[in-house]
């Protein structure tokens, strides 16, 4: 009974040590503006502009 009744109950307090929601946002705005600057430097050294 106490196993199902805990498996049931969705605790969203409780938190495993993964990064906070605000911290979550800058990562993933960092994470896209890295990737736009390889993408732009992949595509001028396609164009051969560097």
């Amino acid at each position: 009974m106490g196993h199902t009744m805990a498996a049931r109950i969705a605790a969203p307090w409780v938190r495993t040590g993964g990064p906070s929601d605000e911290e979550r946002e800058k990562l993933v705005e960092q994470a896209l503006g890295w990737t736009l600057t390889v993408l732009v430097a992949v595509i001028a050294t396609g164009l051969g502009l560097l």
